[in-house]
């Protein structure tokens, strides 16, 4: 966080080219940002630096397009985390639409009264035009998260304010329909303002129901729910798209996949870091960043996933136990996750490979050993052992098998 006098001086700096701008006219060419200065032109013929109060539109109206919208299906869904984040920061939140009209808000103790006092309420329009600049107009106007600090807005009533917005987009069409806006008091400025303004635009667009927005969607065929691909070339898609991880994200939505019953973070720390010194902190941010692509749907205290959930490791084991050699082949990809320092994935790992290789020596089906060679090349004994359950009796498959034996002897 910047420290207290560093934000006083800009904040002074801040006025003092608001000053320059309403009192001496337009003298503030080289004292703000250029967004800034040109939203201070657009506000300053509409709106007097003496407003009190942000204009309200027809309250029913409104409140009837917030129940139609896709956003207010995306934002019930993740509710809990937006109201968290605001009481964790004593912020208060806000969703618009695209003309910058606020749909919903949620606040802390202190910033949801100095939320109502400027009529930062639903139904209330703050496009620059009606309110003077701020942070939820430009990242609208723009299309692009936009930080506005202290009188950097044009109406002195929220001069005391800092404000970080980002705009929320139809993840399918790209259209964008609206903005989330984090708001509080100028002293309480941070660096990741706007970077978790951005994770919970895309909270709220991952937690979109397809088929709201495009009812044609709910008809189309394809994998529904978290389905993980651990077994080889890891691979996590949602409803059939796939997510964009980082590996420790695959390792820990891994581990509370196979964890249906949640875990508390020490649990999952130790299970996903063992010994290694990693802090709490940086385990709760890689489980927000999943919470986000997963649209909300992890729990916390303890921590869970809440969607169905389906893993190439289950599908293995389940085979194995049904005896089907072949279908368990058929669904393993090779090491779990090869590299990877968890010991939780590790041990079961091991686990899973010993598991797969004592099938084939117990059942040396000569297609399966054919697949798992691939995977393990130099795992001579399953060859040997299938090629002697053979015998003299001629097999399509004996060519396949020598030959691999020959290169892994070689």
């Amino acid at each position: 966080m910047s420290s207290s006098s560093d934000l006083q001086d800009r904040r002074l700096d801040a006025l003092r080219a608001w000053t320059a701008f309403v009192e001496h006219g337009d003298r503030a060419e080289e004292l703000v940002r250029p967004e800034i200065l040109r939203s201070w032109r657009r506000s300053q013929p509409r709106v007097s630096p003496d407003v009190t109060q942000a204009p309200l539109t027809d309250e029913s109206d409104a409140q009837a397009f917030w129940h139609e919208s896709p956003l207010q299906q995306a934002v019930s869904r993740v509710e809990s985390e937006l109201r968290r984040t605001a009481e964790d920061g004593d912020l208060v939140l806000a969703v618009t639409d695209a003309q910058t009209r606020i749909l919903w808000t949620y606040g802390g103790r202190v910033m949801r009264r100095k939320a109502e006092s400027v009529n930062f309420v639903p139904a209330a329009r703050w496009d620059d035009e009606s309110v003077g600049t701020n942070a939820l107009d430009l990242a609208n106007r723009h299309d692009r998260p936009s930080m506005v600090f202290s009188a950097e807005h044009y109406a002195p009533i929220v001069h005391n304010w800092v404000c970080w917005a980002a705009p929320v987009h139809d993840p399918l069409t790209g259209a964008q329909l609206g903005v989330i806006d984090l708001s509080t008091t100028w002293d309480r400025t941070h660096p990741i303002g706007l970077a978790t303004a951005r994770v919970l635009a895309r909270l709220i667009e991952t937690a979109m129901p397809l088929s709201t927005m495009h009812p044609l969607a709910s008809d189309a065929d394809g994998p529904t729910g978290l389905v993980l691909r651990l077994l080889g070339n890891a691979e996590a898609t949602l409803d059939g798209a796939r997510l964009l991880l980082n590996r420790r994200q695959t390792e820990i939505l891994a581990i509370l996949a196979l964890h249906n019953d949640g875990l508390s973070l020490d649990r999952l720390h130790a299970l996903v870091y063992g010994d290694q010194p990693v802090t709490l902190s940086t385990l709760k941010a890689e489980v927000s960043h999943l919470r986000a692509a997963l649209g909300g749907q992890l729990a916390s205290r303890p921590y869970r996933l809440t969607l169905p959930v389906a893993t190439d490791i289950d599908d293995v084991l389940d085979a194995l136990r049904r005896g089907d050699v072949g279908g368990a082949i058929a669904r393993y990809g090779g090491d779990l996750l090869p590299g990877t320092e968890s010991p939780a994935l590790v041990e079961l790992g091991e686990y899973v490979a010993v598991a797969m290789r004592e099938a084939l020596l117990a059942s040396p089906e000569p297609s399966a050993v054919i697949r798992y060679s691939e995977l393990a090349p130099y795992d001579t004994e399953v060859l040997e052992v299938c090629l002697a359950a053979l015998g003299a009796r001629p097999h399509p498959a004996k060519p396949l098998l020598k030959g691999r034996l020959a290169v892994a002897g070689g």
